[in-house]
């Protein structure tokens, strides 16, 4: 099964530095680099521009985004976008915020049947409403 990676777990191990990283967030990028070794990691284009965002240096932002490069955006059209606006609808009437970004995220795993591999706490909450798979990490 592929699985769509959201931002914060891109963020923590291509903007971090790994000496920096706890324990925990250390186990989290080595499952993303398995996941790219088998070629199962998968990106959307909002994740894309999130990540490039609030970079502070022209040279850091020129190599993060020579780094992504490897990894096509999965085309998203406007039905995606309008079932993302109908689960985010889903789980506000259900008392949970999401923004769009989140809500893109589900919609695109959801319609390809891939699981979300996030740190964000916030999914944990659209997965008890929406059917979504998360993916854990396998050490």
């Amino acid at each position: 099964m592929n699985v769509l990676v959201d931002t914060s777990v891109w963020s923590l191990a291509l903007r971090r530095k790994s000496h920096n990283l706890s324990a925990a967030e250390r186990t989290v990028a080595a499952e993303l680099a398995e996941l790219i070794r088998e070629d199962r990691a998968r990106i959307i284009d909002m994740v894309r521009q999130e990540l490039l965002s609030g970079i502070r240096t022209p040279s850091e932002y020129e190599d993060l985004r020579a780094s992504l490069r490897d990894f096509p955006d999965e085309p998203v059209d406007t039905s995606d976008h309008e079932a993302a606006a109908k689960a985010s609808n889903t789980c506000r009437s259900r008392g949970v915020k999401a923004s769009p970004v989140d809500s893109l995220i589900c919609q695109v795993a959801l319609a390809r049947r891939w699981a979300i591999f996030t740190t964000d706490p916030d999914f944990g909450h659209y997965a008890k409403i929406l059917p979504l798979t998360l993916h854990s990490c396998r050490t």
